[in-house]
């Protein structure tokens, strides 16, 4: 532990020598370099330490490892997919990111995709990112989790397919119990406007 705390210190010693030298590039060779603050590599290490280390948030995470049956109704333009997949959930990294890979079949269609879910403890947030095999991209979201209504609200971007540009997102995720849970997604359209375009409906096995 103790070397890979070194380890990460000469990391972000190196980062700031070299955001030094571009600052010192770009200033006026005229003016009096003021003397760096010395890092504080112990309080370094402690803020490393908190950061790499699981917490109770990652343990609540974990509480969803296993299989689930997923039923994925689709809303566009008023009219509504209802498809089955299977979705496992697992841990990842020792314990760090949970991993959610879906497998199933979207109007006849195999259909693959894979979520990660992480809870940055230095920042506090929750972090989300999406890839299917039903395009290139990933769509990245970023939010908090509301322990009154046991509801993890996260919004971010995806690209519209259309247009090439980015869209705005939303999603909620609602912990019924320890066996269901109840996501939808919402996207923005021109003017502002939300509309829902996806539910999925988890039951574990």
């Amino acid at each position: 532990m103790k070397k890979l705390m070194m380890s990460l210190c000469c990391l972000a010693l190196l980062a700031a020598a070299c955001n030094s030298e571009k600052k010192d590039a770009s200033s006026d060779t005229s003016k009096v370099n003021v003397a760096e603050k010395p890092i504080d590599t112990a309080a370094m290490n402690k803020a490393w330490a908190a950061y790499m280390t699981p917490g109770d948030v990652h343990k609540m995470l974990a509480k969803a490892d296993g299989k689930w049956d997923a039923e994925i109704t689709f809303y566009m333009g008023g009219d509504t997919s209802v498809n089955k997949a299977v979705c496992e959930t697992e841990m990842i990294l020792g314990g760090r990111y949970q991993q959610s890979s879906y497998k199933g079949d979207v109007d006849g269609m195999p259909f693959e995709g894979m979520n990660t879910l992480a809870y940055d403890n230095s920042r506090k947030v929750y972090i989300s990112t999406w890839i299917d095999n039903m395009g290139t991209g990933l769509m990245y979201l970023e939010g908090a989790f509301d322990d009154k209504t046991m509801t993890m609200n996260l919004k971010g971007k995806a690209t519209d397919v259309v247009t090439g540009k980015d869209i705005m997102m939303r999603e909620t995720l609602k912990i019924i119990d320890d066996k269901t849970q109840h996501m939808e997604m919402f996207d923005t359209k021109e003017g502002g406007k939300e509309v829902k375009t996806m539910s999925i409906v988890l039951k574990k096995r």
